[in-house]
């Protein structure tokens, strides 16, 4: 018998059991320290290969070494944002309903099933990295600090990233640039507005080019992926009878893989122009699909529920980064994630398992 912590589920607990409890262990964002001590004291029960490192809210667990195999990081992250829930973390027919039940508290189950699963051995150097703060901005992920204190992660030869995907392989993703976009202009009274510049109507121009902007679509490695330039958010005024001196906005760039965030970064600039003041909050890089990879057509024979474009940004891009090639998948509802009541089919959470197994047995 091998002793977990009393509250926890038994060693070797089936993936619906283990991702309930995760679910029943609160950890939004900036709140993991609860979450990474129970995962860290249930790593104490497996048949490790070294010491887990830790660091802040984030640990490295190595499973195994020296097999002849290849390096392969199975990666997740114990935050979630904060949602709303009618109820406990519970199962009902099909549904297991709970915070993170999506995203991405399925995909920390599977990662550690595979780690009590008596009976897997995959010829692999098999590696669990549970981090903090992914749902926050990208300066602030735990994962990058973690990937610099433990160099050997830079040297993997696949990275799973084990984000809500229906079980689908989704290949690379698209870069990521917030920036606050500010018009000036001069106060007044609003009954003599000509006596000022109204900052609000002065950016009309612009909104109107960022409503009519087309997508720019290409297609790398088999996979379409599309540039999107959006205004997410606009805050201006001083009061409502005051002609406004400045309007901002949160103008989210979308930029395709293989662009580099410098360029990305440019071609932002070069659409706002002379027309408002452009400052930088938040950059994320983008990264390659890594379609034709043998270790990912390993994944793909292994059943994955179908493949496509990652129209969005995910933490592969840190390791894509480092020169590691990764790939997002998961057994989490893609669409539950971030959503009031979120929950996770059952069957998916089997089903993704069975598939996950079959990948790292086959290794």
């Amino acid at each position: 018998m091998v002793d977990v912590p009393p509250d926890q589920p038994p060693f070797g607990a089936d993936v619906v059991e283990l991702t309930k409890w995760l679910c029943t262990v609160p950890s939004p964002i900036g709140e993991e320290a609860r979450l990474c001590d129970d995962v860290l004291a249930r790593s104490r029960s497996w048949p490790l290969a070294g010491e887990p490192f830790r660091l802040t809210n984030s640990i490295a667990v190595p499973l195994s070494r020296g097999t002849g195999g290849p390096h392969i990081v199975l990666a997740g992250h114990l935050d979630t944002v904060r949602t709303q829930h009618d109820g406990p973390t519970r199962i009902e027919g099909d549904r297991l309903y709970g915070a993170g039940s999506a995203d991405m508290k399925s995909g920390l189950a599977l990662m550690i099933a595979a780690a009590e699963d008596r009976a897997l051995s995959p010829k692999a150097d098999l590696t669990l990295v549970f981090y903090s703060r992914e749902e926050g901005p990208f300066a602030e992920n735990e994962l990058g600090p973690l990937l610099d204190a433990r160099p050997e992660l830079s040297r993997a030869d696949l990275a799973i990233c084990l984000e809500p995907s229906y079980s689908k392989l989704q290949l690379g993703c698209v870069g990521s640039i917030h920036a606050k976009i500010t018009r000036r202009g001069r106060t007044a009274h609003s009954a003599r507005p000509w006596e000022g510049s109204n900052a609000i109507h002065e950016t009309w121009p612009l909104l109107r080019d960022l409503a009519e902007r087309a997508p720019v679509e290409r297609t790398i490695d088999g996979m379409r992926y599309r540039s999107v330039m959006s205004a997410t958010l606009a805050h201006g005024g001083r009061g409502r009878n005051v002609i406004p001196d400045a309007f901002e906005l949160n103008v989210n760039f979308r930029f395709l893989p293989g662009t580099s965030l410098d360029d990305a970064e440019a071609e932002l600039r070069a659409f706002v122009g002379d027309r408002a003041d452009v400052e930088l909050v938040d950059r994320s890089p983008s990264a390659p699909p890594y379609r034709s990879h043998p270790l990912v057509e390993k994944l793909v024979a292994a059943g994955v529920k179908g493949i496509e474009p990652k129209q969005a940004w995910t933490d592969v891009a840190r390791f894509a980064q480092l020169g590691v090639p990764a790939v997002n998948w998961g057994p989490g509802d893609q669409g539950e994630a971030h959503q009031r009541n979120e929950s996770t089919s059952v069957a998916g959470l089997r089903e993704g398992w069975t598939i996950l197994r079959a990948f790292l047995a086959g290794l």
